[in-house]
């Protein structure tokens, strides 16, 4: 049986810990999550071991990234089954702070992304989120001082503005994608997936396979419009309530006209009930 991870809940602690491992020359690889971790979690932390001698993952339901409608109190939450994941994988550091830890009384500075997090998509609909995400990403990129950190690809947009803000504050992060891991039927992983009932959870593949269907087309030859209104229409007809459905530079997230305009991805969200699901194809 693999030793369990060393988990720390202060910042002193954990950057004693990573002290050590930097004594003994090793490289630091981060996995941040918000816990309710699955096998997509896991492929992040085996492609952290791969880019570090040693990984940290942690573990914190960042309440900035939530509005009050969606569903922070809700989120789920398997700490005992999470810590046995990672011990099985071997992570060696748990950082896994109180909200008192990561934002204590007075605290009072912000990042504001621009770039990529205005690129009206996720903040069309969240305005608040990558404020959010950017505020903590920088703490925790501050706080374990990783050589990498690793994110998945599901979280498209999200990428993007890590990317760009571990270059533009010079914060000495190398920020590394992790391909989507998808279930035998192509519906990402997700921990948002268990909202959903049986019947949603058979159609929520519709997601993938209409990405699917109009990245073949415009691989094919086929005009963007046409090939996008297609597989929108797709979506909308399984019941699903339509966020954006969107081709994209996938470099800067800038709209396109034409499959000639860079690499392109394209990305979605929409609801299926109660539950909110995102995803993106390269196309």
């Amino acid at each position: 049986m693999s030793p369990s991870p060393l988990i720390t809940r202060t910042v002193p602690a954990l950057r004693r810990a990573v002290d050590n491992l930097r004594k003994r020359k090793a490289t630091v690889a981060l996995v941040p999550t918000m816990g309710a971790l699955h096998d997509g979690h896991v492929s992040l932390v085996r492609l952290a071991k791969r880019r570090g001698s040693r990984v940290v993952v942690s573990i914190f339901v960042n309440p900035t990234q939530f509005a009050p409608s969606e569903d922070f109190g809700a989120y789920p939450r398997t700490w005992t089954a999470d810590i046995a994941k990672l011990a099985a994988e071997g992570v060696d550091i748990v950082w896994h702070p109180g909200v008192e830890a990561m934002y204590p009384e007075g605290f009072a500075t912000r990042i504001v992304p621009e770039g990529p997090a205005l690129a009206g998509l996720e903040d069309r609909f969240r305005p608040h989120f990558f404020g959010g995400v950017a505020t903590v990403v920088g703490k925790l990129f501050t706080q374990c001082r990783p050589d990498v950190a690793i994110f998945g690809e599901k979280d498209f947009q999200q990428l993007r503005v890590v990317t760009q803000l571990a270059r533009d504050l010079d914060l000495g992060v190398k920020v590394i994608g992790s391909r989507t891991v998808r279930e035998r039927d192509g519906l990402a992983m997700s921990s948002r997936n268990v909202y959903l009932s049986p019947e949603e959870r058979q159609t929520a593949t519709v997601l993938y396979r209409a990405m699917k269907d109009s990245a073949g087309r415009i691989r094919a030859g086929e005009a963007i419009r046409p090939a996008m209104a297609r597989g929108a229409e797709t979506i909308a007809a399984a019941g699903f309530a339509l966020d954006y459905f969107e081709v994209r530079n996938a470099k800067t997230l800038a709209p396109v006209t034409s499959r000639n305009d860079g690499p392109l991805r394209i990305l979605v969200a929409a609801r299926l009930g109660t539950t909110r699901l995102i995803d993106n194809v390269a196309v």
